[in-house]
């Protein structure tokens, strides 16, 4: 069986509340934007190289876009590699909506001492579920116990002391820790070798690219072809795919633009499965990124004519993409 992350597991259906058309006059599908505002607004998620930290290799993004803001999805240390989402002009925001999600990570584990491989399986098939786990001296949390979640923990390969790992994980837990709680536990003590991180909530290995990546498809952009930028930066929709989707009229639009909240019947279509206090993202009908927040009813309860169904917490689309529309009666 595949090891999946959490939302990866669950399959939601798309429920219609009112039939509706969304006007050509307004708005953009995301995959029809100009490579320009793709430039302006979006993810690239890069293949962090060993040696800087998250915080330069998202300063270099930003200095190969020629852009003023850039921000990352979540701290890797120095010698830490792999999936690293970096978000760019409006688009910083939305990568907030990474450091909850879940993360896999593939790791070498050195042990202290030969140890039997069934002892080793023995000890690691302990960790799986919930955890408690107590951060690092140096970590950027209060130094506390914690409850972490555990979602699957897969032995790829031993050799010798050398334990090769995957482990898909809550976000928020210390994989070096990890390593050391489970050489504890095996009783020879351990140590982490080697980490990458392979998936970054929706973001994964599939679609990394890497900085000189980056550097030639700005290069070819300004030369006049834009396909490389186009397979390098995605949308900033693609970093709300392990979200709840809740899609509005365009009537409903605008309003969300200013910061109101999602009542019942500006709602078009919405996924089943959603469960009050659950983080949603509001779509328009062409599949735009308008808004995130919190929900406030269950999929059921936001089929009905009155109701707060989402609480608006960070606004993605310019107010004016659609028109304002008066309320209906």
């Amino acid at each position: 069986m595949e090891d999946l992350l959490p939302f990866e597991c669950i399959d939601r259906e798309l429920i219609i509340r009112k039939k509706a058309d969304t006007s050509d006059k307004f708005g953009m599908k995301p995959e029809n934007r100009k490579a320009e505002e793709l430039l302006k607004y979006g993810i690239v998620n890069i293949d962090k190289p060993k040696g800087p930290s998250s915080h330069q290799v998202s300063a270099y993004a930003q200095k190969i876009l020629g852009l003023d803001k850039a921000g990352h999805s979540g701290t890797l240390d120095p010698g830490v590699t792999g999936v690293l989402p970096i978000g760019f002009g409006r688009a910083t925001r939305i990568v907030q909506v990474l450091l909850t999600a879940g993360k896999e990570y593939v790791a070498i584990m050195r042990l202290h001492k030969d140890v039997p491989e069934h002892q080793i399986r023995e000890s690691c098939a302990k960790f799986l579920g919930k955890i408690q786990q107590l951060p690092p001296v140096k970590s950027a949390v209060k130094r506390q116990l914690r409850e972490r979640s555990i979602y699957y923990l897969e032995i790829l390969e031993i050799k010798g002391r050398d334990v090769l790992f995957k482990v898909g994980c809550q976000a928020g837990t210390y994989i070096r820790k990890l390593i050391f709680d489970i050489g504890k536990e095996i009783g020879c003590g351990a140590n982490m070798f080697e980490l990458r991180r392979t998936k970054a909530g929706p973001f994964n290995e599939s679609t990394l690219a890497t900085l000189q990546d980056l550097t030639d498809a700005v290069y070819y952009f300004r030369e006049g072809n834009e396909k490389l930028i186009r397979r390098v930066i995605q949308p900033p929709e693609a970093a709300v795919r392990h979200l709840p989707k809740v899609y509005v009229l365009d009537s409903a639009v605008d309003s969300l633009c200013h910061g109101a909240n999602l009542h019942n019947p500006g709602i078009s279509q919405l996924e089943s499965g959603i469960e009050p206090e659950n983080v949603v993202a509001v779509m328009s009908l062409k599949g735009e990124l308008v808004c995130y927040g919190l929900a406030k009813l269950q999929s059921q309860g936001m089929l009905t004519d009155h109701g707060l169904a989402v609480k608006t917490e960070k606004v993605f689309m310019i107010p004016g993409t659609y028109p304002k529309i008066e309320k209906e009666s």
